[in-house]
């Protein structure tokens, strides 16, 4: 109800008009400006969305948007402001709105272009890690550097890269997979390494490739299309434990394979005899999955040879088990436009999001002017000591440090600040040595950090369109609150006043002349005919199906219903009166109609018109509660500047 309600303030929210023309007061609220050019903007923007064509007058929108600012001010009176439900909600709100403008439109177009370009193509590429911390020293990154070089020179002289991965690579998986890493696609690794992958050919080897884990050398063994995603069923027996008879799983895999030949139901033995318990309840069902996010190669491939036409495996050991897949269904890749906006989220959640962020960062960087108090910073830099290595670093605030460390555009930093940003690095595991040097990296980050912070801190400032919608946003939300408060709440549950205002409106509310009729339908035109005539010998409704229906069959339906005259269940030709109807047909079926009573026209009771009432009720205390504003606050509308502001408009 919320979104609906605030969606309709905010519809077109970022068209903005009248940013550059000279603006006047058009009335007060208790002394508080409102001016010509918010209201100019809202009305416009608004112009084509209202069907009360009253609304478009400007005298009448005047009106209008005076209630709207008084109920805002009865809200603001109310301190509803200061509920921590509303602050969240707008902060919330803010941090949504503010994405538009925090990152860069072109480079994100960019990264999801090149992201799908790649999920067209499946790489199966095997790996050699040799481990350096991104923050590692340069003495540390040369090492590994080196390693991975006399590496990658022993493999361009002959030498298998699988050996040389299950004897070399620190990545702790290569004894056993040689460093296979299967089939992957795009946003499956980080996206230094996910480059390097998609820009080596099939059958060669990388060059060094640098990521937050250390260097990496990548061998393309395959390059094949998406196959999209598959979802399907399985039965699993999990392979023996040592010491247990290693055919049993085998075997039972084989009889339960037999059953399913036989006809019986795929759904009904997984729940028997599957061991894999998070789906042996669902009927086997797995969730849907493409290549490359299951751990078994071998089940996977399996499971994409599957189609309608050959939807059951035969028996199959995996690294866990023996298996049996039933195919459900095939997901073809989605198009680009299908895909934008999951892309769009992966790319916030991946490496990828750096890109952006340092985008803007550089451009920030251009914008603001940083200047760092170098006496501050040489004697702040010397409290860091490290123990910062050891996660026990503290320190102490003082004059010292409460000095001012850099000065932003028009802000002060203090070395607080900057001393309580490095404290909250201490369990990023930072190695670099010596402490000096990382106080360093810490304080280029630490600025970069503040730089996007002032600029996200002043948006409104420097954007007025988004500036006008969050004035809308924090009005919108204050207003529903209290609605809800005043008005929604009040009309549900003040008992008394919705009674009494139904006694002044109980005369539009009323019934038709209404039916109480029992209706006995049938395909069957004999059966109809019969059940005419037990009815009229009296005959009660049990009787009439014990007689015609039977186990196998059922001949004769009867509803009982009180029905308004013209209702569309009543069947066509029954009279307003008391008895038993001729036989009538519609369609493919027969009707015999009784009519049990006519009830004439009458008002509607309380409940019986309660949710009109209620409806009813808040549109009656709204329409007097700005009544009861304008008494409760002093507005004075400047009506020589309001002339003037129509014919602008009316041009």
């Amino acid at each position: 109800m919320k979104k609906v309600f605030l969606g309709f303030l905010l519809l077109a929210n970022l068209i903005v008009s009248a940013q550059n023309k000279p603006k006047e007061v058009l009335f007060t609220i208790d002394d508080k400006p409102y001016y010509t050019d918010e209201f100019e903007r809202v009305y416009k923007k608004n112009l084509d969305l209202v069907k009360d064509e009253s609304q478009k007058d400007l005298n009448q929108y005047l009106e209008l948007f005076v209630g709207y600012k008084l109920k805002v001010n009865k809200a603001n009176k109310l301190g509803l402001q200061n509920n921590d439900k509303y602050k969240n909600e707008l902060k919330s709100y803010r941090t949504q709105l503010s994405k538009n403008y925090t990152s860069d439109s072109k480079v994100t177009a960019e990264l999801v272009n090149e992201g799908y370009e790649r999920m067209k193509k499946e790489i199966k590429a095997s790996h050699i890690l040799i481990l350096a911390d991104e923050n590692a020293s340069p003495e540390d990154t040369l090492k590994a550097y080196n390693k991975i070089v006399d590496i990658r020179k022993r493999i361009m002289a002959g030498e298998d890269f699988e050996k040389l991965a299950s004897e070399l690579s620190e990545d702790p998986s290569a004894k056993e997979n040689k460093g296979n890493l299967g089939y992957f696609t795009s946003f499956r690794m980080v996206y230094a390494f996910e480059t390097a992958a998609y820009n080596t050919p099939k059958g060669q080897v990388s060059k060094p490739v640098r990521t937050r884990f250390g260097y990496h050398l990548i061998k393309v063994n395959d390059v094949r299309d998406n196959r999209g995603e598959i979802s399907v069923s399985h039965i699993m027996i999990m392979n023996p434990k040592e010491g247990e008879d290693a055919s049993r799983a085998e075997n039972t895999i084989k009889d339960i394979y037999k059953k399913i030949q036989q006809g019986e139901s795929f759904e009904e033995l997984a729940k028997q005899f599957s061991e894999d318990k998070s789906s042996s309840t669902k009927g086997g069902l797995l969730n849907k999955f493409g290549s490359g996010q299951l751990s078994s190669e071998i089940f996977e491939n399996m499971a994409f040879s599957l189609s309608k036409e050959n939807p059951i495996s035969q028996p199959i050991q995996s690294e866990y088990g023996w298996h049996i897949i039933k195919f459900n269904e095939k997901f073809p890749l989605k198009t680009l436009d299908e895909s934008k906006k999951e892309l769009e989220t992966k790319i916030g959640r991946d490496d990828r999001s750096r890109i952006i962020t340092n985008t803007l960062t550089e451009k920030l960087r251009k914008k603001y002017t940083v200047k760092r108090n170098e006496k501050v910073y040489a004697t702040i830099s010397k409290l860091v000591t490290n123990d910062f290595y050891d996660s026990k670093w503290e320190f102490t605030e003082d004059d010292k440090t409460k000095a001012t460390l850099l000065t932003l555009d028009k802000k002060d930093i203090s070395g607080t600040a900057f001393l309580t940003y490095v404290k909250s690095q201490q369990k990023a595991g930072m190695t670099l040595k010596p402490v000096n040097k990382l106080v360093d990296l810490l304080y280029s980050k630490f600025v970069d950090d503040q730089l996007n912070t002032y600029y996200n801190d002043n948006l409104e400032t420097e954007f007025p369109e988004f500036s006008n919608v969050m004035d809308e946003y924090r009005d919108g939300l204050l207003l529903f609150d209290l609605m809800e408060k005043e008005i929604w709440d009040r009309s549900k549950t003040d008992t008394l006043g919705l009674k009494a205002f139904y006694e002044t409106q109980k005369d539009k509310h009323k019934w038709k002349t209404r039916l109480n009729i029992l209706v006995a339908s049938s395909t069957n035109a004999d059966m109809i005919k019969k059940a005419q005539g037990m009815l009229k010998k009296g005959k009660s409704i049990q009787e009439i199906k014990d007689k015609l229906n039977t186990k196998e069959v059922i001949n004769i339906m009867f509803s009982e219903n009180t029905l308004e005259v013209g209702d569309a269940n009543i069947p066509k030709d029954t009279k307003p009166e008391v008895g038993l109807s001729d036989v009538t047909q519609k369609g493919e079926y027969y009707y015999v109609t009784r009519v049990n009573k006519v009830i004439p026209e009458t008002n509607k009771t309380f409940e019986e018109c309660k949710g009109k009432i209620v409806n009813e009720y808040q549109q009656y205390l709204e329409q007097n509660w700005v009544t009861e504003l304008k008494k409760e606050f002093k507005v004075a509308v400047d009506q020589a500047v309001f002339e003037r502001l129509k014919t602008t408009i009316n041009k």
